[in-house]
């Protein structure tokens, strides 16, 4: 069974495009108060108030020591909230994915298959599409209000891209200790996190191969996985990340939580990193666009997000996902027919 063999209809919400023209994720914040605050309200109850609020005090002065170049944003999003959460939600890196790059099904151009997981609740049910009008073109960003950066996105005509999380890097014994030890070498960093390069590329990069050079070529503060797709069949890549190495894996291809070419000792996240990689590979050229791939170990109790995005047709397919099953009705974009 896949997620949306039995969704119904009368439970579900829609996910809005939200139109921002030149405007950003302040702007997001604004026109959707209510998301906004419903993943504020679902990040206390998962990180807890003490967590929160130091997180968030951690992360505010890492952005300012950075000089990062979106934290005047991140400011004034978490002024007009009043309220705890904004930086650490926006530099909570800890979510699993599934993502696969290769030619569409259809014939016509090269597809993005890719799911989110991630066990904070609301992400599923509060996620919206947002086109904006970068410098570099058209972009359909599916986020969330208050978030800043990109994690899965499309440019009509150029790219589309998506962001995974790598294994924590094993240092000791203790799971909590290399929790510790990570945050301190990234406290070190002053490069952008992954998320705010990958927004960087959607703004600036004008195609594929300026996209694949910017995330390879780029510094990050911390290890990434991203991937790749353009507008012809063969243009497909996954880019693992170091801080500054990277490994290019032309496609067809398929990437999870855990590493294909380095050798870094790490702990595992997600659930059935390996299964969900094997599955993606199986399904990702053949799967027939009505997300009838999104089933176990693909679909598990944390996915939160799952997304068909063809950047040479201008197809895009939306799904927003809880743990009690999905949440929202397909969201659906596909390229008006040319009129003769």
């Amino acid at each position: 069974m896949n997620a949306i063999d039995d969704q119904g209809t009368g439970h579900l919400t829609d996910i809005p495009l939200i139109e921002l023209g030149a405007a950003g994720p302040t702007a997001l914040a604004s026109v959707e108060p209510g998301r906004y605050a419903d993943i504020l309200h679902n990040g206390l109850a998962h990180y807890g108030p003490l967590a929160l609020g130091l997180g968030d005090k951690l992360s505010r002065h890492w952005l300012e020591r950075t000089d990062n170049p979106y934290r005047e944003e991140i400011a004034a999003i978490a002024e007009a909230a009043d309220r705890p959460g904004t930086y650490l939600l926006n530099l909570s890196y800890e979510w699993t994915c599934t993502t696969g790059a290769g030619p569409d099904s259809s014939g016509t151009g090269c597809r993005m298959l890719r799911t989110l997981d991630w066990p904070l609740s609301g992400l599923g049910r509060d996620v919206v599409v947002a086109r904006q009008h970068t410098l570099a073109g058209e972009t359909l960003n599916i986020t969330w209000p208050g978030f800043v950066g990109v994690a899965t996105a499309m440019a009509p005509g150029r790219f589309a891209a998506a962001l995974n999380q790598p294994p924590m890097r094993r240092w000791t014994r203790s799971c909590w200790f290399d929790w510790l030890i990570n945050r301190g070498r990234l406290a070190s960093q002053r490069a952008l996190p992954p998320p705010h390069l990958l927004r960087r590329v959607f703004d600036h990069c004008h195609d594929y191969a300026e996209a694949r050079a910017m995330l390879t070529e780029t510094p990050i503060a911390v290890p990434a996985f991203f991937t790749l797709t353009g507008l012809e069949p063969g243009q497909a890549c996954v880019i693992e990340r170091q801080e500054d190495q990277a490994a290019v894996h032309d496609g067809p291809g398929a990437i999870t939580n855990h590493w294909l070419a380095f050798a870094t000792p790490g702990r595992s996240r997600g659930i059935d990193s390996q299964g969900r990689l094997s599955m993606m590979r199986d399904v990702r050229d053949r799967a027939a666009g009505n997300f009838d791939w999104v089933k176990p170990p693909i679909l598990n109790e944390t996915t939160r997000l799952a997304v068909e995005a063809n950047a040479a047709t201008g197809t895009l397919r939306v799904l927003g996902l809880e743990a009690d099953g999905v949440a929202t009705r397909v969201f659906s974009l596909a390229p008006e027919p040319a009129v003769n």
